[in-house]
């Protein structure tokens, strides 16, 4: 039945704020009176009358006061399935998920290593790399301990190892010994001031030697070593050391100068690691991150010096002057590519995109350490913000990565169907034994320290650095923390963790109907759920074993 009450809201324009208060709320109330005295007459519920009221009150407030806006729906991983869709994928060996990190990087699977100081350093980033996706190292170290991070990955497998490890003939025993030790290293080229080969010196060389002694008196000599041309194929080349029966190659031009070395192990490994992520000289990939203030550049020249891959400028609030007039700084300065974030916003991701940004870190506040949105009440839930900010680079070609959030590997299948290119994991991999720390033993349970880097701890921890010293009193009361500290589960190795979530990932893919990322993200339909159709996704009715 249709009610025939009439709201005269024509009144209510070109009036002062405090008279249109009063008149709109004057017409609700002769609004309101009218429906109680119609809902005795028929047999509406209260419930309907009410909603009609609110809706009529919210119409006129948005019609009049310039400040109010229509509040949308922000939606995040668990509001969403993926319908299912018809599928020629009969195992999941043919679906492919590879992906671009950046305009320039690519990755054969779409996993990254968070730029935190409890998840990705050195050994995490090597892991990353040889599993095919990448690590990001953070930038809560001095410059040069940062630096020699990346160079450890660099150094960790190469088709050819351009700067070996040296020594001279008139070093000792024992400080060979120390480079070996702090470089990780089984041995070293000895050559002269003029980097002319003289020999080369092995840990069997060195066993049961006198550390005092010179190394020319135990290394083997230039004419009993085998060396090759800098020109040499890397079948070539082993051959060459199956046949002498060695596990180092040196490289030597005419004039008998080092100018590389290949080993059996880095062999080895490229043949176990076959779709790892490496550079154009065989390298294996890595990122790092630097700031947006203070020593920013310098910390970037010397990255990059060290061989970085890609540079990621790391801000909580990523759509701001400061991040935008960094990426454009440093794409003015420096030949690299360049991640920037986080930002949540379609606007956020354009601004990035037109300062230069070659990558877009999407996500604030969705992180398992994060509390951005409690204390600042600010964020976008993880998949809107995906949504929006694949709107604007998508047609730009500039890849996003989903920065927190990730629970499961269907939160992967989710974000990528959503727009994303890659998904960056932290706490999934701050459990594993690559991760930085060490594992502590509560209720005879092993567990991981994992803290957001806005975290009480973190933030005093780079004031303590940045003043070489302690902190005070005064320090920890200034510091307005949008992070946590937490436990999470030992979990062994990050391999297992990322065969997991690859596998996951690929019979989502197939789910939606494709052989890769790209075709199922053209099939891929979202729907949304409730509250029992999350329960009903997750096990019920039995008692888990």
């Amino acid at each position: 039945m249709q009610y025939n009450t009439k709201y005269n809201t024509s009144t209510l324009h070109n009036t002062t704020p405090i008279q249109y208060n009063i008149q709109y709320r004057t017409q609700c109330t002769q609004y309101i009176k009218t429906k109680n005295t119609l809902k005795y007459k028929h047999k509406h519920p209260t419930i309907s009358i009410r909603n009609n009221i609110q809706s009529f009150i919210g119409q006129i407030q948005l019609q009049h006061d310039p400040h109010m806006k229509e509040i949308r729906l922000g939606l995040t991983f668990q509001d969403v399935l993926l319908v299912p869709k018809y599928s020629t994928v009969s195992t999941r060996k043919q679906v492919d998920v590879s992906t671009k990190l950046t305009t320039n990087i690519r990755m054969h699977i779409p996993i990254v290593a968070s730029n935190m100081d409890t998840v990705c350093e050195a050994e995490m980033a090597i892991q990353m790399a040889r599993l095919g996706g990448i690590g990001i190292i953070h930038r809560f170290l001095p410059i040069q301990e940062q630096a020699k991070e990346v160079e450890k990955v660099k150094r960790a497998e190469s088709i050819i190892i351009e700067k070996p490890y040296t020594v001279t003939p008139q070093n000792t025993i024992g400080q060979a010994i120390e480079i070996m030790q702090s470089r990780n290293v089984s041995g070293l080229i000895v050559v002269d001031q003029h980097n002319i080969v003289q020999g080369i010196l092995t840990e069997r060389d060195i066993q049961f030697a006198d550390n005092s002694q010179p190394v020319q008196r135990i290394m083997t000599p230039r004419e009993k070593l085998v060396t090759a041309p800098p020109s040499i194929q890397i079948e070539q080349a082993k051959d060459l050391m199956y046949k002498h029966r060695i596990e180092k190659l040196p490289l030597v031009d005419k004039n008998g100068m080092l100018q590389g070395l290949i080993t059996v192990q880095d062999i080895i490994k490229k043949q176990e690691n076959p779709f790892s992520t490496k550079d154009s000289k065989g390298r294996l990939a890595a990122g790092a991150a630097v700031g947006v203030k203070g020593d920013y550049m310098d910390r970037t020249e010397a990255l990059i010096e060290a061989g970085v891959d890609t540079i990621v400028v790391d801000i909580a609030h990523g759509h701001s002057e400061l991040a935008i007039n960094t990426v454009k700084r440093i794409k003015k300065e420096f030949d690299i590519d360049v991640i920037a974030g986080n930002v949540a916003t379609k606007q956020g991701t354009e601004d990035l995109i037109a300062a230069g940004a070659d990558g877009i870190k999407v996500g604030v506040g969705p992180g398992s350490i994060c509390i951005t949105r409690i204390v600042a009440g600010a964020g976008v839930p993880q998949l809107t913000a995906i949504f929006d900010s694949a709107e604007a680079a998508r047609p730009a070609g500039v890849p996003i990565i989903a920065d927190g959030g990730i629970r499961t590997s269907g939160d992967v299948t989710k974000a990528l169907m959503a727009g994303a290119d890659s998904v960056m994991i932290g706490s999934l991999l701050a459990g594993t034994t690559e991760s930085p720390g060490v594992p502590i033993l509560r209720n005879g349970k092993r567990y991981k320290v994992i803290r957001g880097m806005a975290s009480l701890g973190a933030t005093l921890g780079r004031e303590a650095k940045e003043k070489k010293g302690s902190f005070d009193e005064a320090d920890v009361e200034s510091v307005v923390p949008e992070g946590v500290e937490a436990l999470v589960p030992f979990k062994g190795n990050a391999k297992d963790v990322i065969n997991q979530l690859v596998g996951g990932l690929k019979s989502g893919i197939s789910y939606c109907g494709g052989l890769s990322i790209e075709e199922a993200r053209r099939n891929a339909e979202f729907i949304r759920i409730t509250n029992a159709g999350f329960k009903e996704s997750k096990p019920h009715d039995v008692e888990v074993v």
